[in-house]
């Protein structure tokens, strides 16, 4: 499947009183993580909504491990692990400077019209999410 790392160094906006990240922004840095998954597939999500489809997402799971702190720079692994039918999904790490797991998490989504109808995913989407295997 396809996998995608990408770097947030965190901001003071990002952070609590008590200096780790607050737990809803993870949902804001895995979103951009995402985008940044499908821009190095080639193909934006603004893209695909020129296209005529969307990928809400149905589902979040996310799974604290230990907390993120200001002007700590994070990586965040994302991976493709299901693109069939109208369904994709994916699965993030976020790893703190020294490579210790932060957030563990996993999205689902499904595609869609911009009416909100369900659609297949693109067969060029299936083929970009199968082509990094792993």
């Amino acid at each position: 499947m396809f996998r995608h790392s990408s770097i947030h160094r965190v901001t003071y906006a990002d952070c609590t009183v008590g200096n780790h990240i607050y737990y809803g922004r993870y949902l804001e840095l895995l979103e951009a993580a995402r985008g940044e998954l499908f821009r190095a597939a080639g193909k934006t999500f603004a893209e695909w909504q020129e296209a005529g489809l969307i990928f809400p997402v149905i589902e979040v799971q996310l799974q604290y491990k230990a907390p993120a702190r200001y002007d700590e720079v994070l990586t965040l692994e994302t991976t493709v692990t299901e693109a069939s039918g109208i369904r994709l999904t994916f699965a993030y790490r976020v790893l703190g400077f020294d490579g210790s797991l932060r957030v563990e998490g996993e999205t689902r989504h499904v595609c869609t019209s911009l009416e909100d109808r369900p659609r297949r995913l693109p067969p060029e989407l299936v083929r970009l999410a199968m082509a990094a295997g792993g």
